[in-house]
């Protein structure tokens, strides 16, 4: 039996209906959990009754095939309104806080046992009695704790969700000592924002002199009378002959970032932290520690910069929200060679934002690094980067001009750059000056769907300073409803030289990669293919089909688990927070069909799969589309969600309740 258009065809005996589909895994739970049986029933037999959404509408190909037309989802040609409804983002979606799953937290300085330290005062709001804590804590998910046997110690102590591992008489925390001195010294996690650059940050004391010089530059009147613009070029270049022999300043409080010591300061030593201009007197004096190396004195020219060794690499996308360091960690163990942090807005970094400078983190096992930026301006762009440069460990930082949500959009960002060259060339040229790294640049084809002109920046790009540019397949008006252009790719990977193009769309199998890398580009950039199966780096690394079995990639899962936990905490927020990224994750795996049950290799990302029943009751798990499956499966990691639990994917894609 054919497969209907824009459907993976699977094996005829592995194909199954819907109704069958579910009434296998409810049989098969019950079967596995009897205790819960009949509550499972219930729940499922409620889910049914819910009407699947109606298939995504996708143009596979320029002959207008759209995913439209599977078999039996006929009901949703009717409703129009209803296909709209499950494109795109789940907007306002619910937000599950700690309060919501914690009434009564323990104060953390109980947790670090300096409870008559507490930093909150007669105002804090925790708990500090460890018996009335113990009383209402949720029961403990595990007899095994991550952190404690890794490290020998778990920070979250008594509020550890798997506590019983460490903890001794009297509640007190055990700690293996000869563990921990392994891993005294040792840094795991780079890129941390201490409190010190974060004051500095929030009252605006910290010092962007290279920054501030260029964009005084773009202000100054030109010989053609205009402020700025393209004829900035000129004043570029005069900064950055006029920075060869400059000494950094201004670094940030990180001990990974070295300057030159204050004049009559002792040789061997290294800012540690930005000097904080004081009123009247100049800047205050540099504390110092560390060698100083030719480097911190002579400031490199554009020529000297560190060049990208990365001809043939594979390199895994920015991705939002799924692209976390755990899930990092995964793909690199998969083979990945090199690896990028999620887009972070460059606003919210120069305000000193918790939460957006932790995605600037880095594992020590991602030895090729980069950070990605988003932002409109010259001058917010330009202090990032000088910012970034000063106070963390990269080996390059990449500008976004590819994200094509609206909220980006509309504010000048993410595609709307490709509009914008004039903005475009002096946040390219800017950045550029005050990096000693090289700098990237991701594009897409265009704006609008039937019009190209990634071939007309790329060249622009390499005159500006960009070292590298990856291409998307595709225009912001596209989205994924057609298959990435790589034939456009590589007419600008040919324009592109001799800057690398890497190039982006589609690649789900080691046959994706090699007709890519035909195409003349100087490596592949994995997205939605890394998250449908992150093992596509082994396959494509050793060419071969890998028919994973479904208990080897619940141990991928395990492995997630535990490195979210080692991330984000092993207490109830951690655990918590492990799961939500989990099953964000599992809105993309559930995509994947084994190859031992396709008709034919390989399976094409554009794809939809079929229902179809696996050759094992956990297989056929993970096939599930249905959001209450994947919650499932977290509890098989991570134990009972929390009461009044909720979840909805970023992506409507085709998950349902």
């Amino acid at each position: 039996m054919a497969a209907a258009a824009g459907v993976a065809a699977v094996q005829a005996r592995f194909v199954a209906s819907r109704e069958r589909f579910h009434a296998y895994l409810r049989a098969s739970g019950e079967h596995r959990d009897d205790g819960e049986a009949e509550e499972e029933e219930e729940e499922e037999e409620a889910g049914s009754e819910q009407s699947e959404p109606p298939a995504k509408r996708g143009r596979l190909s320029e002959h207008g095939l759209g995913a439209e037309s599977q078999e039996g989802v006929g009901e949703g040609e009717n409703v129009p309104a209803e296909r709209k409804r499950a494109r795109g983002q789940n907007k306002s979606r619910p937000c599950m806080k700690p309060n919501h799953y914690e009434k009564s937290r323990l104060c953390p300085s109980v947790t670090q046992g300096c409870a008559d330290k507490c930093y909150f005062g007669p105002r804090c709001r925790f708990l500090h009695d460890i018996s009335e804590y113990m009383a209402t804590k949720p029961a403990d998910l595990g007899h095994s704790c991550v952190l404690f046997e890794t490290f020998g110690k778990c920070i979250y102590g008594i509020t550890c969700r798997f506590a019983k591992a460490h903890l001794g008489d009297g509640y007190q925390n055990i700690i293996n000592t000869d563990l921990t001195k392994q891993w005294e010294g040792k840094s795991l996690v780079r890129n941390n924002l201490s409190k010190d650059l974060q004051h500095q940050l929030r009252k605006k004391k910290f010092s962007f002199k290279k920054a501030d010089e260029y964009l005084r530059s773009l202000a100054k009147p030109h010989k053609n009378g205009g402020k700025g613009g393209k004829a900035l070029g000129c004043s570029a270049e005069h900064l950055e002959a006029s920075n060869c022999t400059m000494p950094q300043e201004g670094l940030g409080d990180t001990p990974e970032c070295l300057v030159l010591p204050e004049e009559g300061g002792d040789p061997k030593q290294a800012a540690l932290q930005s000097p904080i201009p004081i009123e009247g007197e100049g800047e205050c004096p540099i504390k110092t520690a560390g060698l100083v190396t030719d480097e911190d004195i002579v400031k490199l020219r554009p020529c000297e910069k560190k060049k990208l060794e990365i001809q043939g690499k594979l390199y895994l996308a920015p991705l939002t929200t799924c692209g976390n360091l755990p899930f990092r960690r995964i793909c690199k163990r998969f083979g990945a060679d090199i690896t990028c942090g999620e887009m972070a807005v460059c606003t919210n970094l120069l305000q000193g934002q918790s939460s957006e400078w932790a995605l600037l983190k880095r594992h020590h096992t991602e030895d090729v690094f980069g950070v990605q930026l988003e932002g409109a301006f010259p001058d917010t762009m330009t202090k990032c980067a000088e910012l970034l440069n000063q106070t963390i460990d990269v080996d390059f930082v990449d500008i976004n001009v590819g994200c094509p949500i609206d909220l980006v959009y509309k504010k000048g960002g993410g595609c709307a750059l490709m509009t914008r060259t004039n903005k475009f060339e002096q946040i390219v040229r800017g950045m550029n000056l005050v990096l000693d790294v090289p700098l990237t640049v991701k594009i897409r084809t265009g704006v609008q769907e039937k019009i190209n002109v990634a071939h007309k920046i790329i060249p622009k790009l390499r005159e500006w300073g960009a070292s590298m540019v990856t291409l998307h397949g595709r225009s912001r008006e596209q989205r994924y409803t057609r298959v990435a252009d790589w034939d456009y790719i590589a007419e600008c990977a040919k324009i592109a030289s001799p800057m690398p193009l890497f190039g982006n769309g589609d690649i789900l199998s080691f046959e994706d990669a090699n007709q890519a890398m035909q195409m003349g580009v100087s490596g592949i950039m994995i997205a939605r293919g890394a998250l449908i199966k992150p093992w596509l780096f082994t396959e494509i690394k050793e060419q071969r089909h890998w028919d994973i079995s479904s208990s080897e990639r619940f141990d991928i899962l395990k492995d997630f688990t535990n490195y979210g936990l080692e991330h984000w905490g092993s207490d109830t927020q951690g655990v918590e927070k492990t799961r939500k990224f989990l099953l964000e994750w599992l809105s993309f795996l559930c995509r994947y069909i084994p190859v031992g049950l396709l008709e034919h290799l390989p399976q094409k990302i554009n794809e939809r799969p079929p229902y179809y029943i696996g050759r094992d009751y956990l297989e056929t798990l993970m096939a599930s589309q249905n959001v209450d499956d994947w919650i499932k499966i977290s509890e098989l990691l991570l134990g009972p969600v929390p009461t009044n639990f909720t979840f909805l994917p970023k992506h409507k894609a085709n998950s349902y309740r």
